[in-house]
């Protein structure tokens, strides 16, 4: 289907929505029955009391979120329209960045000397949704050299992990059982994402605690937050970001961070003011392939807590063709004036990485002058064999004519990077 004759495909109307399981089904119509905004309050009020409850604590730090947060709880109560489930899962979501903010500000009022903690050199991983950053990022994570933010200590990232209690906390379970929640809601989406409590975790997990990331936006159809953040400065959100990494390292030592997230693409020159010395991989896949199957996650994502058809604009420059080109091509442009050095970034195109993973990392390693040692090659070839392609389940999705039309405005970017065509 196109768009009113401007040549745009509407993925979100072409979209499919996958059956329910029986019980959400059943739960969700007891939930019509209930007067939702009492039985799972949203307000800000609300939210702001439990949290300070749990903790016994009321110092949120900098008022920065203040907005968006009221942003978001009017959202929750009004266009995101969400079910009973999708209620529960989003005050969880909500109470938990509350009380990692109360925490947070507890803790570096009793160990200021965390702020002084440095993060050298860190790595990148950024390109469009479904490029091939997730299983790059999981190789790269099996090399020691790096530290991962694993799943658990992304969503509960105080006390800080210690090194010596690292694998046995008990935060991983409670963290594995909320993540993996999502397949059990939408059983499809298990074979788009792996979930899991030591899973690597992206950053906009992290930066959620600062109610300013595209995590929150991917969550819920909330019209007034996606508008806000679509022109918000994000500055204050990589700063909270650098902050959690410091006090994840304080008691657990890395020795440089491995992180990853699609939206990082969109503000580099953000990330670079506040990381100087960060290295960033891109990578590269062709977008019409990309745009597919990044609607076909977001439609199953927004389909676990509301009912509301799939009509979301914050992911245009993911589901559309022309806005997405501008934005590759911005990239580009930030790339050749220098605001994003040469020497900071590399490419990695995902058909290399499908055919030869290997000879892909030794790529990225000899670009940014990093050793591979055997240890490290040894992992991640034995991490390769024992996740085959496909692993829990094959992940669909069906391209048209309309779709691959769209090709026309990736001629630059295709040809720069050379991308060869998949659709």
């Amino acid at each position: 289907m196109e768009n009113g004759g401007t040549g745009e495909v509407d993925r979100k109307a072409n979209w499919q929505a996958p059956r329910r399981p029986e019980w959400l089904a059943a739960l969700n119509a007891e939930g019509e029955n209930l007067d939702l905004q009492a039985v799972v309050p949203l307000d800000e009020q609300s939210l702001l009391a439990a949290a300070r409850e749990g903790t016994g604590l009321s110092d949120f730090g900098e008022g920065y979120w203040r907005e968006p947060f009221a942003i978001l709880c009017r959202d929750l109560n009004d266009s995101a329209e969400l079910n009973l489930m999708g209620r529960l899962m989003a005050r969880s979501d909500v109470l938990i960045w509350l009380q990692n903010r109360l925490q947070v500000a507890e803790l570096l009022k009793r160990h200021p000397e965390i702020q002084d903690q440095e993060i050298a050199r860190p790595l990148f991983i950024v390109g469009l949704p479904r490029s091939g950053t997730s299983i790059l990022f999981e190789v790269l994570s099996q090399d020691p050299a790096f530290g991962v933010p694993q799943t658990w200590e992304a969503m509960f990232p105080t006390p800080p992990p210690q090194a010596e209690t690292y694998t046995t906390d008990p935060r991983i379970e409670r963290a594995h059982n909320l993540v993996t929640q999502w397949n059990r809601v939408v059983p499809e989406f298990a074979t788009m994402h792996e979930m899991g409590g030591r899973i690597p975790a992206e950053c906009g997990m992290l930066m959620a605690n600062s109610f300013i990331s595209d995590h929150i936006v991917s969550l819920q159809q909330g019209l007034e937050y996606a508008a806000w953040y679509a022109s918000a400065d994000l500055t204050p959100a990589y700063e909270y970001h650098r902050t959690l990494l410091q006090i994840l390292q304080w008691k657990n030592p890395r020795q440089h961070w491995l992180l990853k997230a699609p939206a990082h693409q969109n503000y580099l020159d953000v990330l670079l003011k506040v990381y100087p010395d960060a290295r960033i991989i891109q990578t590269h896949r062709d977008p019409i392939k990309c745009m597919a199957s990044a609607t076909n996650m977001m439609g199953c994502l927004y389909y676990m807590r509301s009912d509301k058809a799939f009509d979301a604009d914050a992911f245009e420059d993911f589901m559309q063709g022309e806005a997405t080109a501008r934005r590759l091509e911005h990239v580009m442009q930030q790339r050749h004036s220098g605001v994003v050095p040469a020497q900071n970034i590399c490419d990695s195109r995902y058909q290399d990485l499908m055919q030869s993973p290997l000879s892909c990392v030794e790529h990225i390693y000899a670009h940014f002058d990093m050793p591979l040692t055997d240890m490290a090659r040894d992992r991640m070839q034995g991490y390769l064999a024992a996740k085959p392609k496909g692993k829990f389940g094959a992940h669909r999705y069906a391209i048209n004519d309309a779709e691959k039309a769209e090709r026309k405005f990736f001629q630059n970017y295709q040809r720069a990077y050379q991308v060869p065509d998949e659709a």
